[in-house]
């Protein structure tokens, strides 16, 4: 494991601090804990974190919102904790920008597992995210800031989009007019979902199409092959 990576845990059950916390440090992370959103915020105000582990079920603000307040100014990887099985949760977890999703109770090792291969796709040897921060891509009239992970409408509206949504348009922006295979895009854009629960790379294709208000002008459907998208991009 990587010594150098720095986790804070967030779960107001404080034998899962302390079980949790224990076992990542004895396995080379550097562990910080939370026991609610508020204190999460406070850590990340004094601190730079590598990965967050969330649990959904906490006082106050919830895991959920907690996600969806951090992915508007933060890309640090989330992995959420929860009591709950139902498969409606975890899809709402990984859409709202959650990297990964594991109900309790779990086995440390698993999370353990987790946490090491969130972190290889989003360390900045291998982090796309990371690679391309600082860049812009325009199309139609549209706008992708990598930086804030922002997607601008032509309108000048923000377009909320979830980490999945965000991955797939800039695996699009960053292939124009090339076809990208089912199979691609569904690793690009769902790695982080949890076998069995991720929706077909059709269906997120069809939200982010949604998003962009397109009618297959952007995106076009490649019979037999996958998808190719159409625009100019101009990047800045």
């Amino acid at each position: 494991m990587d010594a150098s990576a720095e986790i804070l845990i967030v779960d107001d059950d404080g034998q899962i601090l302390i079980l949790v916390a224990k076992f990542l440090r004895a396995n080379g992370f550097r562990v910080h804990t939370a026991r609610n959103g508020v204190e999460m915020a406070e850590t990340l105000k004094r601190l730079s974190v590598d990965l967050i582990v969330l649990d959904l079920m906490l006082p106050g603000k919830n895991g959920l919102e907690i996600c969806r307040e951090l992915r508007r100014t933060s890309s640090v990887p989330i992995s959420m904790l929860t009591a709950k099985g139902d498969e409606t949760d975890r899809i709402i977890g990984l859409e709202v920008g959650a990297d990964d999703y594991l109900p309790k109770p779990f086995n440390p090792r698993e999370l353990l597992a987790r946490i090491g291969a969130v972190l290889r796709r989003t360390r900045t040897t291998g982090n796309p995210s990371t690679e391309r921060a600082g860049r812009s891509f325009t199309f139609a009239g549209w706008s992708l800031d990598t930086m804030k992970r922002e997607l601008t409408a032509p309108s000048g509206v923000v377009v909320d989009l979830s980490t999945g949504e965000y991955d797939l348009l800039l695996a699009f922006l960053e292939a124009p007019q090339r076809v990208l295979s089912r199979e691609f895009l569904l690793d690009v854009a769902a790695n982080r979902a949890i076998e069995g629960c991720a929706p077909s790379i059709d269906v997120q294709v069809s939200r982010l199409r949604r998003k962009l208000d397109d009618d297959e002008h952007l995106i076009h459907t490649v019979q037999g092959g996958g998808y190719l998208f159409a625009m100019h991009i101009d990047r800045v």
